[in-house]
């Protein structure tokens, strides 16, 4: 209750005791920055590619009602890994791959591929799910569920976490920490590592920062029916992705950047992959799966904890 005789839920944000909108806030939150002085190898900075294989997922989770759209998810699995894999092996660079158990599922030869090409593979969702719309059981056990089914297929631990759409319940940073998971890769505060603070109170899971100026759906993302039709040209978008890896590299801190198979496998978009590989290679990067780099950030920490 706000007060003796009005619910929160009747009230305007603008109407909520202090208590109530500090608890929000609060309740995930950045805490200390995990930033190392120095990147293993002499390397200016860290690289963290990753990619996010929501193949027919994306559709499926919104009811599976879309034929076109679940065949340009298959792309995905068809067309664009094997490019990505390609060029990856070719600059030997490993990444992260974080996978709905659906894909997974779906596409297990991939999910054993990837493992077998040394690259990472993380949770993304069951059915590529919004957390904030699930009761906490329900997230618990989707979670679980999705870390038993890439481990099974992979024969690799399961560290990481992405959630789909990057969407955070109240209930996601707790059930990370019970499952044992070293990382997070969904939230924003920084562009650097930190611990995570859950309602005041250090966790010891770390994220790794995303953002959406770093991610190719943002530029090349479309709905046929919701009159979304993005057109900045791969040209412009490369320019985006080197301007946050110069940064990255000037800081001496991490380039991260989210790419999605169905979307950046094109023809006419993969190139954007091997330019950033030889950008950064100039550029003195260290190239780490996102569980890798978590590791280092940690050991380098004077204040573990």
């Amino acid at each position: 209750m706000a007060d003796g005789n009005r619910r929160i839920e009747d009230l305007q944000p603008w109407q909520w005791p202090d208590d109530h909108w500090r608890g929000l806030v609060n309740r995930v939150r950045a805490g200390r920055r995990l930033a190392p002085e120095t990147w293993p190898d002499g390397a200016k900075f860290a690289v963290a590619i990753s990619f996010d294989n929501d193949h027919e997922t994306g559709d499926l989770r919104e009811g599976g009602a879309s034929i076109s759209r679940q065949s340009n998810g298959q792309y995905g699995a068809r067309k664009g890994v094997p490019r990505i894999l390609d060029i990856l092996g070719r600059h030997g660079v490993p990444a992260s791959f974080f996978v709905p158990a659906v894909s997974a599922l779906l596409h297990p030869d991939e999910q054993r591929r990837i493992a077998s090409e040394g690259h990472e593979v993380g949770i993304h969702g069951w059915i590529h799910e919004l957390n904030s719309k699930l009761d906490e059981a329900s997230e618990r056990d989707l979670m679980l569920r999705s870390a038993e089914t890439l481990e099974r297929l992979t024969g690799q631990p399961i560290r990481g976490l992405r959630t789909p759409s990057w969407d955070f319940s109240p209930y996601t940073l707790k059930i990370a920490k019970e499952m044992g998971l070293a990382y997070d890769s969904s939230l924003m505060a920084d562009d650097d590592c930190y611990e995570l603070l859950m309602d005041g109170e250090p966790t010891g899971v770390v994220e790794l920062p995303v953002e959406w100026i770093r991610d190719d759906a943002v530029y090349f993302g479309m709905n046929r029916f919701a009159g979304l039709r993005p057109h900045t040209p791969p040209s412009a978008v490369l320019e985006i992705f080197l301007k946050e890896l110069e940064g990255a590299a000037a800081e001496g801190g991490i380039f991260q950047v989210t790419l999605h198979p169905h979307i950046s496998g094109a023809r006419s978009r993969v190139w954007i992959l091997d330019e950033i590989i030889r950008q950064a290679r100039a550029l003195g990067g260290w190239f780490a799966t996102h569980g890798q780099i978590v590791d280092y950030v940690k050991a380098q920490d004077a204040d573990p904890a």
